[in-house]
This record gives C-alpha cells, sequence and structure tokens, in this order.
C-alpha cells in the first residue's frame, strides 16, 4: 500500500479486490491510549461464493520486517446486504471460511480486532490470505503510521 518510504498521505480507506467479487475494506483504525489501536476489516462475499482461510491470523509488522503483535479478536459478525443492521450472527473466533448467504445479494463479514501493545510509529496489517475456487491469494498489506496532527494511527500511501 505504501507508494513512498514515508508514507506520509493519510487516507480515508483501502480496498482490496479478490477474485469473483470478494473484496476486503478497512478505514482507519481507533488509537487506543495506551498506544495499540482497533482495526475493522469488512469482507463482501456475494451470493453462491466462498472464500476459505489459509490462516486465522491477523499479523502486524515492521514495514517488511519481523512480527510485532497478532491482533487479538473483537467481534466476527455477518449478515446479508439485505437485512437490517441490528440483525448479526456474532461469531466466537475467526471462522474456517466466509461463505455468503442465501438471502441477500452480498454477505457482509465484518471483523473488529485489538491489538493492546504499543504500535511503532509505522506498521503493516495483514489479514489472512485465502482460498477462492481452489486457487490461493495472498492478501494485501495495510499500511498505517502515527499522524502527529490528529494523534491518530490512519491508513497511509
Amino acid at each position: 500500500m505504501a507508494k513512498t518510504p514515508e508514507c506520509s498521505n493519510w487516507q480515508e480507506g483501502s480496498r482490496f479486490e479478490l477474485p469473483r467479487g470478494i473484496s476486503v475494506s478497512t478505514t482507519p483504525p481507533v488509537t487506543l491510549p495506551d498506544g495499540g489501536a482497533e482495526f475493522t476489516f469488512v469482507y463482501l462475499v456475494p451470493r453462491g461464493e466462498r472464500a476459505l482461510f489459509q490462516t486465522r491470523d491477523y499479523t502486524v509488522t515492521q514495514p517488511k520486517g519481523p512480527v510485532v503483535a497478532k491482533a487479538q479478536l473483537v467481534t466476527f459478525y455477518q449478515r446479508t446486504t439485505n437485512s437490517p443492521a441490528e440483525i448479526v450472527e456474532s461469531i466466537p473466533k475467526v471462522p474456517d471460511m466466509l461463505i455468503a448467504g442465501a438471502t441477500g445479494e452480498e454477505t457482509i463479514w465484518r471483523v473488529r480486532l485489538r491489538v493492546t501493545e504499543k504500535l511503532p510509529q509505522r506498521f503493516d496489517l495483514t489479514p489472512p490470505a485465502f482460498e477462492i475456487a481452489l486457487h490461493k491469494y495472498p492478501m494485501r498489506t495495510f499500511t498505517y503510521r502515527y499522524f502527529a496532527d490528529r494523534k491518530a494511527f490512519g491508513l497511509c500511501s
């Protein structure tokens, strides 16, 4: 995601398109007082499709470097796009796969993660890779940095 070594441009969001209409998107995290952050990822899976997770880990790393932390699951839930937002099915762990519901055009899978460790000024977060239709797809790395003027972590490019 980083286009320059400084990664100095704030981004309001980022979306990564995968085959068969599956996508993952995110927005800037919520910066926690202790130096950690809460992240939200939203997966969209069209009716009739599914994606198998290759791992269950959301890893935070130094840019192209070692693992700093593994994000902890706060909530993981699903709903079809035609269901009211308050009617969701919560899942206690990262599931084996994301399967679209039959009652809507797309199923929204929303995952909230937390890192309580103090994060570095710049870091990457990589969601688990997928297997879609028997092909393995690596996941995009999302790049973040601390923006002093906003007093918050944000997506950067």
